[in-house]
């Protein structure tokens, strides 16, 4: 199925961006590593960038629109369509279906793996926008349930 390919990382692309610096993302890769996790939220919590640069970096890179998720109400049959622990290890959220195509709300749209699951889950092909990490955590705790991840 034909899709655009992506092969440039996060990581890269903050430090093209001069966001953060090899350093730090020398830094992120290994907390990564250790503890598993998705490296924008990592490089969060380290303090290198803010979730809010973070998703203005992949909107204006690579053209996904920025989806503000703070008031937005997700219907319950869309939530049905992924698993609440899918969406928490992408740190995505469905928003909408039109057809077959299944829109999502995602701190790293350049996760290849999570797309490609996403669709295979779904059966739709998928439309990324892009939210903050807070944002989509929110939107989980919301529609989801209570917060297991701590």
């Amino acid at each position: 199925m034909p899709r655009r390919l992506i092969v440039k990382k996060i990581g890269e692309l903050l430090i093209e961006r001069k966001v953060i610096t090899p350093a730090q993302l020398q830094e992120g890769l290994r907390v990564q590593q250790q503890k598993g996790g998705l490296l924008g939220q990592i490089l969060v919590n380290l303090g290198h960038v803010t979730e809010e640069a973070l998703a203005q970096a992949l909107t204006t890179q690579y053209g996904f629109p920025y989806l503000p998720l703070k008031n937005y109400s997700i219907e319950e049959d869309l939530i049905r369509l992924i698993p609440e622990n899918v969406a928490r290890q992408y740190c995505l959220v469905p928003v909408d279906r039109v057809g077959d195509t299944l829109t999502v709300a995602m701190a790293d749209p350049l996760n290849a793996k999570a797309v490609e699951d996403i669709e295979m889950l779904s059966q739709c092909s998928v439309q990324i926008f892009v939210a903050t990490i807070s944002d989509v955590t929110e939107a989980i705790k919301r529609h989801y349930g209570a917060d297991h991840a701590g």
